[in-house]
């Protein structure tokens, strides 16, 4: 079969969108197919480009391989990813460029189009209409439900309704719709009509062997703990990955504020960029906060490393009836890494805490929960190491990305 796969997310560009479009390509040219991946020049989430395409992304377009894959970098307007007018403008070049290089490319059996970036779904509808192949629209977040979810626009918005209709544009196009979560087939059948069998749901996986209990972390806790105070034994928690306006950093930010008199030994660490990075940053410093360590954007290979050198790991979101839809895929990383969870997501998220005993639920944005998870697993060394345990244990039953590459591929080779 021959795949092409359209995301604005690649690496090096590190994140959830980037690690799945990468991983799924590997899995499947292993599987024996041909796979080309169209792609952005990496710039997210700082808009600024990784130092090795300053120099090539002039050309306009740019041929490279991966692991097998065939991957073509098409031009794109660099831009950070904090307002919403250098959001659109960096998704609308991505959408037009992609759209303009993907004509050219050979004719593909499938398209697929993944967002979250909504308007890579147009550019993977013209280059499958303008070749005569199945679309294959792929659904890795809620538009435009997600705007509100995260305060950027009201439903009653031009920006809102425009994003709608784009998003039932691509629903109803669409050949097939591959959805992250079970919530996600749901949410698009009873709020988009979107027929059931048309709909597939091909979860987040992680590769167990990266994300794994044998990666040793402590180097990298050695590090941390060495910019603070070493002669004070630390027990640290991390937060790992995007820090942006959706994962409701505040609370994180009010509890080390209060645990700072307390507890002392309790170490935040935050690794990662993102749009809320910079006010995050600023609590910080106003609230002269000792026991919180920010960490930049590390390479992926460098992130197990990070959570085995934590005693707990957080995942966090605001509190919106929207995010009760998604599995965070930082969550699955930390428990493939045997490491309890401290997850302030509800719904599906809170489901896979509790069934899988990996970890502890807290409501989202409850400071006062999050404390009490945090000390409760401190003053338990017990309970770390049998939920980290229980939540490997859990992954690599359910949550293998080549487990999930495959159900995707039966998923194509149905459609075809």
């Amino acid at each position: 079969m021959k795949i092409l796969y359209v995301s604005q997310y690649f690496p090096p560009e590190m994140g959830a969108p980037a690690a799945r479009a990468s991983e799924l390509a590997h899995h499947w040219v292993q599987a024996g197919h041909q796979v080309t991946v169209l792609t952005g020049f990496p710039n997210h989430p700082t808009g600024e480009l990784a130092a090795e395409y300053r120099g090539k992304i002039w050309r306009g377009v740019v041929r490279e391989e991966f692991h097998g894959a065939t991957v073509i970098r098409t031009w794109l307007w660099p831009l950070p990813n904090r307002k919403a007018h250098e959001r659109m403008l960096n998704y609308g070049s991505f959408c037009a460029s992609a759209a303009f290089t993907g004509s050219f490319l050979p004719r593909p059996d499938v398209v697929i189009a993944s967002s979250p970036q909504l308007l890579v779904g147009p550019a993977g509808w013209w280059i499958s209409a303008l070749k005569r192949v199945p679309f294959v629209f792929e659904v890795r977040d809620l538009w435009p439900e997600s705007l509100a979810a995260v305060g950027m626009g009201r439903e009653d918005s031009f920006l809102y309704r425009a994003l709608e209709k784009v998003a039932g544009f691509l629903y109803q196009r669409a050949d097939l719709i591959a959805v992250v979560t079970p919530a996600f087939k749901d949410h698009l059948i009873q709020h988009w009509q979107v027929p059931a069998a048309k709909i597939a749901v091909v979860e987040n996986g992680v590769e167990t062997n990266m994300f794994s209990p044998d990666v040793s972390g402590e180097e990298v806790r050695r590090e941390l703990i060495a910019a603070q105070d070493s002669a004070r034994e630390r027990f640290l928690v991390c937060y790992v990955g995007t820090m942006g306006m959706a994962h409701g950093l505040g609370t994180l930010v009010d509890a080390a504020t209060r645990l700072q008199t307390t507890h002392p030994e309790v170490l935040f660490v935050l690794v990662g960029e993102g749009a809320d990075k910079e006010r995050i940053a600023g609590l910080i410093a106003e609230r002269r906060l000792s026991n919180v360590q920010m960490v930049g954007q590390q390479p992926r290979e460098r992130i197990p490393a990070y959570i085995r050198a934590s005693d707990a790991a957080l995942v966090l979101l605001r509190k919106a009836e929207l995010f009760r839809t998604v599995i965070p895929t930082k969550m699955l990383e930390f428990m493939a890494c045997a490491r309890p969870t401290i997850v302030g997501v509800d719904g599906e998220a809170q489901r896979i805490t509790e069934e899988s005993g990996g970890g502890i639920h807290v409501e989202p944005e409850n400071c006062d929960e999050l404390i009490a998870a945090i000390l409760r697993l401190k003053l338990n060394p017990s309970l770390r190491e049998g939920m980290g345990a229980a939540g490997r244990r859990y992954i690599e039953t359910n949550f293998s990305r080549r487990a999930k590459s495959e159900e995707y591929l039966e998923a194509l080779q149905g459609l075809l």
